[in-house]
C-alpha cells in the first residue's frame, strides 16, 4: 500500500547490508536489493527475471527447493542455509530469513551472507581434526596422508610433500609426496627439493607467485616456465631446530595468502610433536632390541626372532641352527690395550660375522664378548659347520685397531633343529654347552 514515505523506501533498502530479494511463485527474481551484487557478483538488473535455482550451488538444489515450495505453503523459514555461486565462480555461504506473501504471490527473502563465518568454522574444524590426528598417529604415512585430505579442503594444495632432514648426515628425504608433475622431488635440481631445501636451511616460510616481484633468495633457480601456480613452503620448527618442510603448490591462477600461511604453521607445528613423538619411539624400540655398541640385535630380539624361526621351521618341517660364540681370551685384550680398544674389537668382529652370512641369518650380541648367530631355513646339517669353519678362518685374519695388530679366535658352539632340541630353551643350552666344551678343548691343547 502506498503512503507519503513509500518513494524512499528502496533507498533505505539499498543501504542494508544484507540483501533483499522477492521472488514470484515460478521461482524468478523481481526485486533485489543493492547489497545482492556485493553478495552475489551480479547487479540487480542481470538478476531481475533470472531463476533463483540458477544461482544455488548443484549439492544444494534439491533441499532448496523442498524449502521454497514450504515456504510457499505458509511455513516461516528464518533460518535456512544454502551456498550459492557467484558471477566469479566463487561460493557464498547464504543465510536466508523467508516468508510468502500471498497478496503479492512472492517470496520474501533477506540474505545473509556468512561465507567468512562458514570458512572460519571449516578451517576451525580442519585445525582441530588435523591436531587430532596429530596426537593419535600411529604412522606418519597416514597421518600425512590424512592432514593432506584435510587440508585440501580449505586450502589450493593439490600438490603436497615432505621432506625431512636426518640430524646427523643432513640428507634431505621425502616421507610424502605428491606432485604428478615432479614425481622425484629428490633428483637434483628438482624444484620441489630446491624450495624444501631453502625452507630447511633459512628455518622461515617460503611464498613464491611468479607474478609477485619478490626477489628470491640467493643462488636459488627461477620459478619453472610456464608455470602459473603459487608455492608456499613452512619448516617444521622444533625446538632442537628445523628438521623438516612441508610444501604445497596450488593449481594455476590460485595464490597463496598470509592467512593461508598462517593456518600451515599451525599445521606444521602439529606435524612437528608427531614426527618427534614417533622418532622418539623410534629410538626407544631401537634401543630396546639392538646392542648400542655394535648395533647388532640383543638377547631379546633375538629370542623374538628364534620364535618365529621356530615356528617357520615347525610349519615347513625345516631346519634351523643356533651357532653360540664366545672371543678366547677377550679379557687380555681389554687388560692390555684397554676397554676403548676392546670396544673396537667387538665392532669389528661384529662386522666381520656379519659377512659370514647371509640376509635373512641373524647376528645378536647377547652380552661381553658373545655372540650368536640365528641360520635360517637350512638345507642340512653341514652347513652350520661351513658357517662355523667360515668363522674361525675370517676372525682368525689380523685386526689392525688403533695401531695394534689384534688376532681373535673363536669357540663355537652348535645347537641344530631338529636334532638338539624342539624349543628355545634346549637349543640354546645344548649350544652354549657345546661352545664351552670346545673352549675347554682348545685350553687342553695349548697346555699340551
Amino acid at each position: 500500500m502506498a503512503t507519503k514515505n513509500s518513494a524512499p523506501l528502496a533507498s533505505f533498502i539499498d543501504l542494508l547490508l544484507d540483501a533483499v530479494c522477492a521472488v514470484d511463485s515460478n521461482g524468478r527474481f523481481v526485486f533485489v536489493s543493492a547489497a545482492c551484487e556485493r553478495i552475489f557478483g551480479y547487479t540487480p538488473e542481470e538478476l531481475v527475471g533470472t531463476a533463483m535455482i540458477e544461482l544455488v550451488h548443484p549439492a544444494d538444489r534439491e533441499r532448496t527447493l523442498q524449502a521454497a515450495r514450504e515456504i510457499m505453503a505458509g511455513v516461516p523459514m528464518p533460518n535456512f542455509e544454502n551456498r550459492y555461486l557467484r558471477k566469479d565462480g566463487r561460493i557464498a555461504h547464504i543465510l536466508w530469513s523467508a516468508r510468502w506473501s500471498e497478496v503479492d504471490q512472492l517470496r520474501i527473502a533477506v540474505a545473509r551472507d556468512i561465507t567468512e563465518r562458514k570458512l572460519a568454522e571449516s578451517r576451525q574444524a580442519a585445525l582441530y581434526a588435523i591436531s587430532e590426528a596429530a596426537q593419535g598417529a600411529e604412522d606418519l604415512l597416514g597421518l600425512f596422508q590424512r592432514v593432506h585430505r584435510i587440508i585440501g579442503e580449505w586450502l589450493p594444495a593439490l600438490n603436497f610433500s615432505v621432506a625431512l632432514q636426518d640430524p646427523h648426515s643432513q640428507a634431505m628425504s621425502f616421507a610424502y609426496h605428491v606432485d604428478p608433475s615432479e614425481q622425484q622431488p629428490e633428483r637434483t635440481g628438482s624444484f620441489t627439493g630446491r624450495v624444501c631445501a631453502e625452507v630447511i636451511r633459512s628455518g622461515l616460510p617460503l611464498r613464491l607467485t611468479p607474478d609477485s616481484g619478490e626477489p628470491l633468495p640467493e643462488s636459488f633457480p627461477p620459478i619453472p616456465e610456464p608455470d602459473s601456480t603459487c608455492w608456499l613452503g613452512v619448516p617444521l620448527n622444533s625446538q632442537k631446530g628445523t628438521i623438516g618442510a612441508l610444501v604445497v603448490r596450488s593449481a594455476p591462477g590460485e595464490r597463496y595468502t598470509e592467512q593461508d600461511q598462517e593456518l600451515l604453521q599451525y599445521v606444521c607445528a602439529q606435524l612437528t610433536t608427531a614426527i618427534e613423538r614417533q622418532q622418539l619411539q623410534a629410538r626407544l624400540q631401537y634401543m630396546a632390541e639392538y646392542d648400542q655398541l655394535t648395533q647388532l640385535p640383543n638377547r631379546e630380539l633375538l629370542k623374538e626372532r628364534l620364535r618365529h624361526s621356530l615356528a617357520r621351521a615347525r610349519r615347513e618341517s625345516g631346519r634351523m641352527a643356533l651357532l653360540y660364540i664366545d672371543l678366547d681370551q677377550f679379557k687380555q685384550v681389554n687388560d692390555t690395550y684397554g676397554h676403548a680398544v676392546g670396544d673396537m674389537l667387538l665392532q669389528a668382529v661384529a662386522s666381520r660375522l656379519k659377512g659370514c652370512v647371509r640376509e635373512c641369518d641373524t647376528v645378536a650380541r647377547i652380552g661381553g664378548d658373545e655372540f650368536v648367530i640365528l641360520l635360517e631355513s637350512m638345507q642340512a646339517a653341514a652347513d652350520a659347520d661351513t658357517v662355523a669353519d667360515k668363522i674361525c678362518q675370517v676372525l682368525g685374519d689380523p685386526l689392525r685397531l688403533d695401531g695394534h695388530s689384534l688376532s681373535i679366535r673363536p669357540s663355537i658352539g652348535i645347537g641344530l633343529y631338529p636334532e638338539h632340541g624342539l624349543e628355545e630353551q634346549s637349543l640354546f643350552k645344548h649350544a652354549d654347552d657345546a661352545m664351552y666344551r670346545a673352549k675347554r678343548a682348545r685350553k687342553a691343547h695349548s697346555r699340551a
